[in-house]
């Protein structure tokens, strides 16, 4: 299909829309632009549209006019859509490079009957109206921004599809439940705390639970915290809250099957790592889970 057309990288070229044409600039090539295609279409094959020709000059121009009116047609379709009482937040608008077709992209708590908004829209932009209802997380990947990591939007970069991200994926990486650190700018869970779930998943495999106390003759061993990859428990005294006291995984299964057979050893300082006081604990453990975004 590139051959008789002599495409390169860069070129702006004609393509097939629905109905007339749409512009568009070649960014990959050959099989890889063919794999690219596939992984965008996450499972839902669609018929790969033809190029027709290299854009000519009168289309470049054309479609240069259909990206200038997208901003302004944005906030006039808002306005309007309050006109009409309307309870819904139109957060993109596509023209289409042949300023035939315009896609009104729209997010919504409920179901719109936007027939009244498509006839006002149409007399006031005389093209054909499309609307298209997507999620808090595809408006963000349309809008972009930067996030708390300091980088691009991955949604709005390369993340195509959206797992569902739950609170769960949060507790399993002992990170502390706080919707202000843990929430993207979409308002939902970050996708990035999917990353690393699979990996903490294999590395608790053999490492003890987190709602065991621990039986001592000093008294009760209640955990705290846990660093999954340094596999330490953070335990303290059910009497005693100001000292941490940090013990290995491997000292941490000594006295559960010590318990299990009904036998206390005196203290929990005699399997002990180390000892820390709360706040500093409580400091160190937070700034770990705070750089996991900023890496």
């Amino acid at each position: 299909m590139t051959e008789p057309l002599g495409l390169v990288g860069g070129d702006i070229v004609a393509v097939e829309a629905s109905p007339g044409h749409d512009i568009g600039i070649v960014s990959l090539l050959g099989p890889v632009a063919v794999m690219q295609w596939k992984r965008k279409q996450q499972g839902n094959e669609t018929e790969l549209k033809k190029i027709y020709r290299k854009a000519r000059p009168n289309d470049i121009e054309k479609w240069g006019q259909a990206i200038r009116r997208e901003e302004k047609a944005k906030y006039r379709t808002r306005q309007i859509s309050r006109e009409l009482g309307l309870s819904m937040k139109v957060n993109d608008v596509e023209f289409q490079g042949d300023n035939t077709k315009a896609v009104f992209y729209y997010t919504a708590e409920e179901r719109v009957d936007f027939r009244q908004l498509i006839k006002a829209l149409a007399d006031e932009f005389h093209v054909r109206i499309e609307m298209r209802q997507i999620g808090v997380r595809q408006e963000a990947s349309r809008l972009g921004g930067i996030g708390s990591c300091g980088r691009e939007l991955c949604c709005a970069t390369w993340l195509t599809d959206f797992k569902s991200v739950t609170t769960q994926s949060a507790r399993v990486q002992q990170l502390s439940l706080n919707p202000q650190k843990l929430a993207g700018q979409c308002g939902k869970l970050k996708c990035c705390l999917n990353y690393e779930l699979d990996v903490y998943k294999d590395a608790l495999k053999d490492m003890p639970g987190t709602d065991i106390v621990l039986k001592t003759k000093k008294g009760d061993g209640i955990f705290q915290k846990v660093d999954v990859f340094r596999r330490l428990y953070w335990y303290c005294y059910a009497q005693d809250s100001s000292d941490f006291l940090a013990i290995t995984a491997e000292k941490l299964q000594e006295i559960i099957a010590m318990n299990k057979k009904n036998i206390f050893p005196d203290k929990l300082e005699d399997f002990a790592h180390k000892m820390e006081k709360k706040a500093e604990v409580e400091s160190m453990l937070e700034e770990d889970d705070l750089r996991r975004f900023d890496e």
